[in-house]
């Protein structure tokens, strides 16, 4: 039942967003235009944008892959690709991506992965995920003053934000897995801190389920302690992952055959917006995500800035949400065979 009213929540939190997405981004505009300015791309450059995404589900399915390996398991890289276009669909559709994990483990579950070892690995994947987006964001800001000062004047309390909360949510990640003990004095204080202020009723089963994720964080520590170098080499396929995702605006700034501004510039642009979003309650990003495309990306693409927000969108996000969604459905007719 509870499940049920989860499903239901999410459902119902997710197409409200959806709506009020389409309400604010296209109330007032000229649609028929937008629309006759989209046929007129070049299609063609809409093809690699596709396969970037393929791309990106597909690097994270080559780390666990990579990662399970390291664990003695041996599995098939196509099923690690379902696994991973789990993790894709399920954070694509509930708040802050929470939904991804949990999915992931219950497949593995089913392939007969334990949960210890499916749990650190994907802890791992969440920690160089976000690094990989604060190293980005911290390079932004440290050496391209002038970058800031062209494109995100309008933005940036959002990116300061933003990478305020990806910054906290790695360092206490880190913190959690090199000092577990010291970690675990500190949750169960403000635990015992929120008891007392009645603001939640004492609960031995919440008492036993932080004990376990504990647990799992002093086995990614033991692990980490021991395939340093399989650390190096997760952060670096991570860092082409995002980049890949990123360069799908670049592949729609090509089919409009536009020039004046560097790939990299374009790449950058989209890069802001991810660590802008990444840490905010919403699937997705959604409705954030379209309205600091349309404020960063004036001076790049102009009076095409819309109709290259719909077909960046809509590779980047939209179409990534339906093929995860394809191979979802074929795990799990996977799982019932």
């Amino acid at each position: 039942m509870q499940n049920r009213k989860k499903v239901l929540f999410n459902t119902v939190f997710l197409f409200t967003v959806f709506g009020l997405t389409l309400y604010g981004v296209f109330y007032g505009e000229d649609l028929g235009t937008m629309l006759e300015t989209i046929e007129s791309v070049d299609a063609l450059w809409l093809i690699p944008g596709i396969c970037l995404v393929v791309f990106f589900i597909w690097c994270e399915s080559i780390i666990i892959w990579y990662m399970m390996r390291s664990f003695r398991i041996r599995l098939k890289k196509r099923i690690c690709f379902l696994f991973s276009s789990v993790g894709f669909f399920f954070s694509c559709v509930t708040p802050s991506a929470t939904g991804g994990q949990p999915m992931q483990i219950y497949y593995m579950k089913k392939e007969k992965i334990p949960i210890p070892v499916s749990t650190v690995i994907l802890m791992i994947v969440t920690i160089t995920y976000k690094l990989v987006l604060v190293v980005i964001g911290l390079g932004i800001l440290l050496l391209g003053r002038d970058f800031l000062h062209r494109y995100l004047e309008g933005i940036l309390p959002v990116f300061y934000l933003g990478l305020g909360l990806n910054i906290f949510c790695v360092s206490f990640m880190t913190i959690l897995v090199f000092h577990p003990v010291f970690a675990e004095k500190i949750l169960h204080a403000g635990r015992n801190l929120l008891e007392r202020l009645r603001l939640i009723r004492h609960k031995k089963e919440r008492i036993e389920k932080l004990q376990k994720s504990m647990e799992a964080y002093r086995e990614t520590a033991a692990y980490l302690g021991a395939h340093k170098h399989v650390l190096a080499h997760v952060i670096l396929v991570t860092f082409v992952q995002r980049i890949a995702l990123f360069a799908v605006t670049g592949c729609v700034y090509a089919a409009f055959h536009l020039s004046g501004t560097s790939m990299w510039d374009v790449i950058l642009l989209q890069a802001v917006i991810s660590v802008s979003v990444d840490m905010l309650p919403l699937p997705g990003g959604m409705g954030i995500s379209e309205k600091l495309f349309l404020i960063i990306f004036v001076p790049v693409f102009g009076s095409l800035t819309l109709s290259a927000m719909v077909l960046s969108r809509g590779l980047g996000y939209y179409s990534q949400l339906i093929i995860s969604a394809v191979f979802t459905m074929v795990m799990q007719f996977r799982c019932r065979k």
